[in-house]
């Protein structure tokens, strides 16, 4: 799994283990909604680590709590 991918999957089980929506978190976060539905569809590839920060402080959480997790293991970074 790439990188873009695992990041991915990570914040859509977040979301799913906040019991929130992707517009939710767009909003608490503030991030645009579209850039965030854009991301989680795949249709962007990639995520900036400010809005990554973001999301983890509106989901009370740490950076090191975001990356740590067995999703990132086996991440490949494509070129």
């Amino acid at each position: 799994m790439d990188l873009s991918e695992a990041m991915r999957l990570r914040i859509k089980n977040l979301i799913i283990d906040n019991n929130i929506n992707a517009n939710k978190l767009a909003l608490t976060c503030g991030i645009n909604r579209s850039n965030i539905n854009r991301f989680l569809r795949g249709k962007n590839k990639s995520i900036t680590i400010e809005s990554i920060t973001l999301i983890c402080q509106a989901l009370n959480m740490t950076l090191k709590d975001f990356f740590d997790d067995e999703i990132f293991n086996d991440v490949e970074v494509n070129d």
